[in-house]
């Protein structure tokens, strides 16, 4: 072809692609259409991946623009609630205490600690004022990632979740992944204060405050923010350091401190945080005071994680492995269970069982001899008692003035809250109520040397017949001294001085004593028919010792809000009024030590040391008794079933009697012996015997008559012996 119209023709385009190089792309003309056939095709491959992604592309614009709205939604919410509860929060002060109770602590007689009730309040420590080591072990064990978040941790929650599929639990049920502000927020029960016009008690209150339900899980995260917003890191760690539940009623971690370890938070070693922070998981479960080997095996869980993250180092790591934390000697004792309870009772309610105050009270428990007690009683059970036995048994120690140093008040001695056989068990007294009748007669001008007979008798008791004594063998031994009457436990010769003094004259003795119960009115009284607690009984026999003056047994000294110096109730027990002359009381104190000499109780001797004391056994051997005393110590036991069934083969002259001998023995080991006050035989007149005529200060017991009682300052008259024997004959009593 030729150019024309300045086109070019075919024939010169043809001639310029052959003489183009081979690589040089062919005219548009001369190519073949191989794209344009192919190009349906593919499009027809592609189309469902265009399709898909297209789909996916629609969706995600979807789920994007409905999830940021929502987000935003949540996230204003969030914010909101978050400022809400952060404007509701009080001052932190406030929040530091919160209990609606207070407690009460008990101090021996040395101003030590030994006893609390109620949920205790150490006082209030700071993040910044306790022992690093404590602060460590708390975040080590419950929330490692403390610092990093702001009261929620993702992380957490995500591995509680992992754990509680892992262990077959559902995804929210056990392990919680709660941080320490989450906990806090739990402890404050979400800022929802107790109001008692709501809840049956605070026990309620705060059970339904632990209870993790949805909607409350939902409500811990943007108080859990608020909280940490308002109040800081530190100032948060502050509040559960204060207001943990620790165990054996301790509140925070400077009560727990004090409680298990006799010293502050601030003051605590590695093993001994380890084991407080152990508490946090089940503080009843774990705490040392129900179970110490259990406790220090938490606390080496709690070491491992300590060490894991650097807060130990080796050397520290291996020391608190090798010395784990023990408890204070208090602790360990847990000395005075019984005796702590009796003292709550003693005083008022609202200054005891029911203060809203933190109350202190001084005592009169000495801790040693508590523990000298408790000793005594386990080596008799183990060692003497046949294995299985059922029988249980009660010990009181106390000055001669009343003032209580240890109550034993059942084999289990370290409880509290329990029965109190001490105290609260009413039994029948035996023979250890003869020293009253005894006591009578010798403050009417009897002495010890004073005669009256043994033989059989029989009494005429209105509304129940005629009545027969017995004694406890059947030999009667005919006219004897009042002092061997009471040393060999004779009852026909009791009964018969009682009659000659008078029922009346023995009950007001006995209850001017101390013996609070109601008296038998019958005869029966004088062999210990009526019942009476073996801590009235001890203080009783205490007013023996001293003299002759009442006793009002008592173990509360002082009583003071804590932080006050006044005094809100002081001392109310001690000695009373005189009950008998003085030469009476020593003159049966004499007495007393011939039943231990030479009589029923000398199980019961110590020696190198006087000791005065009577047996008691009641009817079908349902109680058995031994109330003794030293110069120092009057100690009084019980033995017998809660049930009242019978015990096997025990009298008051046997095991009661050897547990107050493991018991004094204990108590007076390294003591100077101190010799009982008391007059002797020959210090008072001579006995009248038959054939003999009666000397001066000397008087008889004319039988069971129920004569007018004799006055101290009567000379006595000149009947023999067969003037007397003749008058008993001629009468019916």
């Amino acid at each position: 072809m030729k150019e024309t119209g300045g086109r070019k023709t075919p024939l010169v385009a043809e001639r310029r692609y052959a003489a183009a190089p081979k690589t040089a792309p062919k005219p548009k003309a001369a190519r073949k259409p191989k794209a344009a056939k192919r190009r349906p095709a593919a499009r027809k491959a592609a189309w469902p991946i265009r399709l898909v992604t297209g789909l996916f592309r629609l969706i995600w614009r979807a789920v994007w623009g409905v999830g940021w709205r929502l987000g935003a939604m949540g996230a204003i919410v969030l914010g909101l609630a978050t400022f809400y509860f952060y404007a509701q929060l009080p001052p932190l002060e406030t929040l530091i205490d919160a209990r609606t109770k207070g407690s009460v602590t008990m101090l021996d007689r040395d101003g030590q600690v030994y006893a609390w009730r109620g949920e205790t309040f150490g006082g209030q420590i700071t993040a910044d004022t306790v022992s690093p080591n404590l602060k460590n072990a708390i975040v080590a064990t419950e929330d490692k990632r403390f610092y990093n978040h702001f009261g929620i941790s993702p992380r957490g929650i995500a591995s509680a979740i992992r754990i509680n599929l892992a262990e077959g639990r559902g995804p929210l049920e056990g392990n919680g992944g709660s941080t320490i502000t989450q906990q806090v927020a739990k402890l404050i029960c979400l800022g929802v204060p107790y109001d008692p016009t709501q809840w049956k008690s605070e026990a309620d209150y705060e059970a339904d405050c632990r209870v993790s339900s949805k909607w409350r899980k939902i409500k811990e995260v943007p108080f859990s923010f608020a909280m940490e917003a308002k109040y800081g890191k530190d100032s948060v760690l502050t509040l559960y350091l204060n207001r943990a539940y620790l165990g054996a009623g301790a509140r925070g971690f400077e009560a727990a401190a004090q409680r298990y370890f006799g010293k502050s938070a601030n003051e605590v070693t590695p093993a001994e945080a380890a084991m407080l922070a152990g508490l946090l998981k089940a503080p009843t479960r774990y705490a040392p005071t129900a179970n110490l080997e259990r406790a220090q095996g938490r606390a080496a869980v709690v070491l491992g994680l300590m060490h894991d993250q650097g807060y130990l180092t080796d050397a520290q790591y291996a020391d608190a492995k090798a010395h784990p934390a023990r408890l204070s000697p208090a602790a360990e004792a847990r000395a005075g269970g019984y005796f702590a309870d009796w003292v709550m009772e003693s005083g008022p309610a609202f200054l005891t069982e029911d203060t809203t105050e933190d109350v202190v009270i001084r005592t009169t428990l000495d801790q040693d001899i508590q523990k000298k007690a408790e000793e005594a009683l386990d080596y008799v059970f183990e060692n003497k008692v046949k294995a299985g036995s059922t029988a249980q048994a009660a010990i009181v120690v106390m000055s001669a003035d009343g003032a209580v140093r240890a109550m034993v008040g059942g084999r289990k001695s370290q409880v509290n809250g329990a029965f109190n056989r001490a105290t609260q068990a009413l039994r029948q007294t035996g023979s250890t109520f003869k020293p009253f009748v005894y006591a009578a007669a010798l403050d009417m001008g009897y002495t010890m040397n004073s005669v009256v007979e043994d033989a059989p008798l029989t009494l005429y008791v209105k509304g129940s017949g005629e009545w027969s004594p017995k004694n406890y063998t059947p030999k009667y031994r005919g006219f004897i001294t009042l002092a061997d009457a009471l040393t060999n436990s004779v009852n026909t010769s009791t009964v018969r001085v009682s009659q000659a003094v008078g029922l009346e004259a023995v009950r007001q003795v006995a209850s001017d004593f101390g013996l609070q119960s109601e008296l038998a009115q019958g005869p029966a009284i004088a062999l210990g028919a009526s019942g009476a607690t073996l801590l009235d009984m001890t203080g009783a026999y205490a007013g023996i010792l001293n003299g002759g003056s009442s006793v009002h047994p008592y173990g509360l000294v002082e009583l003071r809000i804590q932080g006050d110096d006044a005094a809100l109730i002081g001392q109310e027990g001690g000695m009373g009024e005189r009950v008998i002359s003085q030469d009476a009381a020593r003159q049966l104190t004499y007495m007393m030590t011939q039943v231990v000499e030479r009589g029923t109780g000398q199980r019961a001797r110590l020696d190198g040391w006087q000791v005065a004391g009577k047996t008691g056994t009641t009817s079908d051997y349902r109680d058995a008794w031994f109330i003794g005393f030293t110069a120092d110590y009057v100690t009084g036991v019980w033995m017998g079933n809660d049930d009242n069934k019978p015990l096997t083969g025990v009298t008051g002259g046997g095991l009661p009697a050897e547990i107050w001998h493991e018991v004094m023995t204990r108590v007076e080991a390294g003591v100077q012996p101190t010799p009982l006050p008391m007059i002797r035989p020959n210090e008072v007149p001579a006995p009248a015997w038959p054939g003999q005529s009666y000397e001066a200060g000397a008087q008889n017991f004319p039988g069971a008559q129920a004569e007018p009682r004799p006055q101290p300052a009567q000379a006595p008259n000149d009947q023999t012996i067969l003037d007397i024997l003749g008058a008993i004959l001629g009468r019916r009593n």
